[in-house]
């Protein structure tokens, strides 16, 4: 099903910095064609490239946030709801999409489609893609994790249509977490009574840009730093995140702990205890092909996988230093500005 009319009741919230043409791509998708919405909010995060003059040249509204306090993503999605809600009180659904994502023209019909099947419903979200995973096998290992289980989920990602109503009652995302904003709304959500479903349809092509192995560390890193924060914020409550903490610190920091300090005494016997490691991936492995993953994407996954448990409880050592000296996380990343 697609419109020639705006989806009248729909919004559109954009977030960015310095994403140059993926910008541009990003906002054409909503605002032409079959899957234009009523209005649209730009938000701006400090950008030093052309990215808000290629909004305003579109017909975005723009918005600047103050850059005298700390960007976060959150901050921005929650700024332009503000603003789109103000300047369209009617709207009942937001589609909130990352500025490095181009929306499918037949994504908002489809999605206003699945939330109104269900009135406690909160939030659709369905399939990013990658737009170039064979550029780099870090971009190809972006698009293997998007593909997650289709049916009732935890969270959504950055894009995805969030009704209003709930969106309000739950206060929006919270502004102070650099990561993971998503799924702690999500969660608040869930609390609520709320549900969230990943239907089995074409949502966004996402532009990860990685090229190199530092910039798939701090997008890992960044990971780890929003499992802390979240456990440390829910944790006590329901668990949330413990899985992901316990794991991540036992496997990153357990094998070395015990096997190099009794290296002298043990004649290097206790080295083969890094053995771990090869059992892991196999582990990984199996668990991704029975996914339905082909083999060599699952091979991929599970290199991934047990790797990024050092990034990650890099940024779970960062949260807690951060903590303990009471000070508030700055942005973790990986992307540079678009050429």
């Amino acid at each position: 099903m697609t419109s020639k009319q705006p989806f009248t009741n729909v919004g559109a919230v954009v977030i960015g910095r310095n994403e140059g043409e993926r910008l541009r791509r990003c906002l054409e998708s909503m605002l032409t064609g079959p899957g234009r919405v009523a209005h649209l909010v730009y938000v701006d995060s400090g950008s030093t490239d052309d990215s808000v003059e290629i909004a305003r040249a579109l017909g975005a509204e723009v918005h600047d946030l103050d850059t005298s306090v700390k960007f976060t993503a959150a901050r921005a999605r929650n700024a332009g709801a503000e603003r789109l809600l103000a300047k369209a009180p009617e709207t009942a659904f937001i589609q909130f999409v990352d500025g490095d994502c181009e929306l499918d023209s037949a994504w908002i019909a489809t999605a206003l489609d699945a939330i109104r099947k269900d009135p406690r419903r909160a939030v659709v979200c369905g399939r990013r893609r990658e737009r170039y995973p064979e550029r780099s096998v870090y971009n190809r290992l972006c698009d293997i994790e998007w593909d997650t289980p289709i049916g009732i989920a935890d969270a959504c990602g950055g894009d995805a249509l969030i009704r209003v109503r709930t969106f309000q009652e739950v206060g929006g995302y919270r502004e102070d977490l650099i990561a993971g904003e998503e799924p702690e709304m999500c969660l608040r959500m869930r609390r609520a009574g709320w549900t969230i479903e990943r239907v089995d349809a074409e949502m966004t092509l996402h532009d990860a840009a990685m090229t190199n192995a530092s910039q798939w560390w701090q997008r890992a890193k960044r990971c780890g730093y929003a499992w802390a924060e979240g456990f440390a914020l829910h944790g006590s409550e329901d668990g949330y995140r413990r899985k992901e903490v316990v794991s991540t610190l036992g496997w990153a920091l357990g094998p070395p702990a015990m096997s190099v300090p009794f290296a002298p005494m043990s004649g290097g016997l206790s080295m083969l205890g890094l053995g771990a490691y090869p059992a892991l991936l196999l582990r990984v492995y199996r668990y991704a092909r029975g996914r339905g993953f082909p083999p060599e994407d699952a091979r991929i996954f599970a290199i991934s996988a047990v790797a990024s448990k050092f990034p990650q409880a890099a940024g779970m050592l960062k949260y807690a230093w951060n903590r303990m000296r009471n000070q508030q996380g700055t942005l973790i990343e990986y992307k540079g500005a678009d050429s």
